[in-house]
């Protein structure tokens, strides 16, 4: 004799009760992890900021100093203390010069001395001699 074991009422009635606890937990288990996502954002976010203000204080305390303050005038400024002399070396061919000499337009090379429109016009032919355009 072969006994089937079909769905029992104990079992429908363990089912329901499991959904409907699944049901009471879910929304508040939902807020629980958004929350902690939501903590752990901020607390990131302190972090860094902790940082930046470390950063700040010592840049602060730098600038606190008497000593640091004239190197940063002298580097920055060129200034000099009373009594001193400074030589400013001008007409040195550095990496930094020759690059930006480059990036000059050519009609500034052209007409050092000419007004802005004949060099406006000139380098509008230059640039459409280039291009193939006709020029007048």
């Amino acid at each position: 004799m072969a006994i089937k074991r079909g769905v029992t009422a104990r079992f429908v009635a363990i089912s329901v009760v499991i959904f409907i606890i699944a049901l009471t937990i879910a929304p508040p288990a939902q807020r629980y992890f958004t929350q902690r996502a939501q903590i752990n954002a901020i607390e990131a976010e302190i972090q860094v900021r902790q940082e930046r203000l470390e950063q700040a204080q010592n840049e602060l305390q730098k600038w606190r100093d008497p000593n640091y303050v004239k190197s940063q005038a002298r580097e920055r400024l060129h200034f000099v203390l009373p009594g001193e002399r400074q030589y400013i070396v001008v007409g040195i061919e550095t990496t930094e010069n020759a690059a930006e000499k480059k990036k000059t337009a050519v009609a500034t090379k052209q007409f050092g001395s000419a007004p802005w429109y004949t060099k406006l016009i000139s380098s509008i032919q230059q640039v459409a001699a280039k291009s193939g355009a006709p020029s007048e």
